[in-house]
């Protein structure tokens, strides 16, 4: 395949799609830009000098792919509609999520009628950190069962965890989600039990939102444990690290006692808790800046593939509607968002707790001449 001919729909979050075809000129080219019609979304189209719609029946027919970053019905949008009129039009589509399930069917009918792919794009699956996080989980679901799940999210980013999970775990069926009584004070997490694809799962969710400023104010993203016999995987954030934690495991003397060294404790020697992947972390610049123009690329990458190879869209499609349709169950379980309107965080220097850190020295207990001093 060629150089794909790129329309991106949506300006907002719509810009890291622009970034990621900006960062990879030699395989796609911007088409042009559909957005309602704003004054800020027509400007960045002069910016990068190319067309305009704002309405998807100007598109024409050349463009190869049309990146649907606009909200669909889920979140009060539009977007599954767009995202139709394009494949009924033989147009390839990749769809920002979330993306109700009754929309996806849609969606994946749209496209049997106009011979197109279509996928749903989750993002998180494919940012560096997290397919790290995943490359070592199949690695480990290879030596032995994974015995239990330990994962926090915001609610926003539910959708992703799930693709993450299903993946890490290799399948997502069957689940059942449990939620717990509410305690006191009340707590910021929904306190989830669960099952995914025979997997126990506490699942802890943030289901609060800002409703004037909502792309703020969680607490965290995604954290994830998984554990097995050998020791726990964990990833501390969306964006890293990944970090192994060895299972403490010592055999015992001839007199029953736990052997602390010596012959047979080799794995003693392992460090409690090791980071993976090269990076202790990314900052929120780069997040922004590379790694998820990276994911969006990735995204269509494999998009692409569909498009190369129509065999491999039903099994897309199939796990499209499956991450779609444990997201229905899960914020069914957990119902809707409390609003909160916090303050602005202040943001607290990181060398300040470096140096508080480094201030702990390894304790050493008085001589006797000093402790008479």
């Amino acid at each position: 395949m060629g150089r794909t001919r790129v329309l991106v729909a949506g300006t907002a979050f719509g810009r890291i799609y622009l970034e990621a075809l900006r960062a990879a000129p030699d395989r796609y080219e911007l088409a042009g830009i559909l957005a309602k019609g704003s004054a800020y979304s027509r400007d960045y189209a002069a910016r990068l000098g190319v067309p305009f719609y704002n309405d998807p029946a100007q598109v024409p027919d050349e463009v190869d792919i049309a990146c649907i970053v606009l909200r669909s019905g889920a979140t009060g949008g539009d977007g599954a509609a767009v995202a139709q009129h394009f494949l009924r039009r033989g147009v390839h589509v990749l769809q920002e999520h979330p993306v109700h399930v009754t929309e996806i069917t849609a969606g994946l009918q749209a496209a049997r009628q106009g011979n197109a792919a279509y996928a749903v794009n989750t993002l998180y699956p494919n940012i560096q950190p997290v397919r790290q996080f995943l490359a070592v989980a199949a690695h480990l679901r290879g030596q032995g069962p994974i015995r239990f799940i330990d994962a926090a999210c915001n609610s926003q980013v539910a959708y992703p965890l799930l693709d993450i999970l299903g993946r890490a775990i290799g399948d997502l069926r069957p689940w059942s989600f449990q939620p717990q009584p509410a305690g006191e004070p009340a707590h910021p997490f929904t306190q989830i039990t669960a099952s995914l694809g025979g997997i126990p799962v506490s699942l802890q969710v943030q289901n609060q939102v800002h409703p004037e400023d909502p792309d703020n104010h969680s607490h965290l993203l995604h954290r994830i444990a998984i554990g097995f016999d050998g020791g726990v995987l964990t990833l501390a954030d969306s964006h890293g690290p990944v970090l192994w934690t060895p299972r403490l495991h010592s055999p015992r003397d001839e007199t029953g006692r736990l052997k602390l060294a010596g012959p047979g404790t080799e794995r003693l020697s392992i460090p409690t808790s090791i980071a993976l992947g090269g990076v202790p972390g990314h900052s929120h610049h780069r997040m922004f800046d590379l790694l998820w123009p990276e994911a969006v690329l990735a995204a269509l990458h494999d998009l692409r593939g569909d498009i190369a190879e129509p065999a491999r869209r039903r099994t897309a499609g199939q796990w499209a509607l499956t991450v779609s349709q444990a997201w229905r169950a899960l914020t069914g379980a957990i119902g809707m968002p409390a609003l909160i309107r916090p303050p602005v965080p202040e943001p607290i220097p990181v060398a300040s707790l470096e140096a508080l850190a480094l201030s702990v020295t390894p304790f050493r207990p008085l001589t006797a001449g000093e402790e008479s001093r």
